[in-house]
């Protein structure tokens, strides 16, 4: 992960990654529940979506697992999309029911490739600095790292 930002004023989160993969297969890694569950949880954690549809004003909930089965869900809903450039999205954690734990965050992803690489920028704001701590506090950051991790681990599978 590179150039991990943390501006409190603004109540952002930034940071990008580049993958030794093609745009189309980086952009369905972040858009396909069957592949996101592969990698959106730091080991031994696992991610396990029980509703996804990639549209706007569609919806992701999912869980992070634990290995002794704690569920920790969290629930997005997809704001705009440009097909394999941009995506946005706001997300909370939430409840087993879907009823999301106030206030949330906006995601901003944008995609780009450059000679067979694809470069992922993520933007996160935050509606309060209390739950930017609270997720940073979580270890978010560390967290982050193990799940990019995944994905270029993934990545490398699903290239050959």
């Amino acid at each position: 992960m590179n150039d991990f930002t943390v501006d409190k004023t603004a109540k952002t989160v930034t940071f990008s990654r580049e993958f030794d993969a093609e745009l189309s297969l980086v952009w369905d890694a972040y858009t396909k529940p069957e592949l996101l569950d592969q990698w959106w949880a730091p080991k031994p954690w696992i991610s396990k979506t029980k509703v996804m549809d990639f549209i706007v004003g569609g919806r992701r909930f999912y869980a992070m697992v634990s290995p002794e089965g704690d569920e920790h869900w969290s629930i997005q809903r997809y704001t705009s999309i440009s097909p394999k450039t941009n995506f946005t999205l706001w997300n909370a954690f939430a409840d087993k029911d879907e009823n999301p734990e106030l206030p949330g965050s906006e995601w901003d992803l944008s995609f780009s490739e450059h000679t067979g690489k694809t470069t992922v920028r993520i933007r996160i704001y935050n509606e309060s600095l209390v739950r930017m701590e609270k997720m940073l506090a979580m270890g978010f950051k560390e967290g982050t790292a193990m799940n990019l991790k995944n994905l270029e681990e993934l990545l490398a599978t699903l290239s050959k």
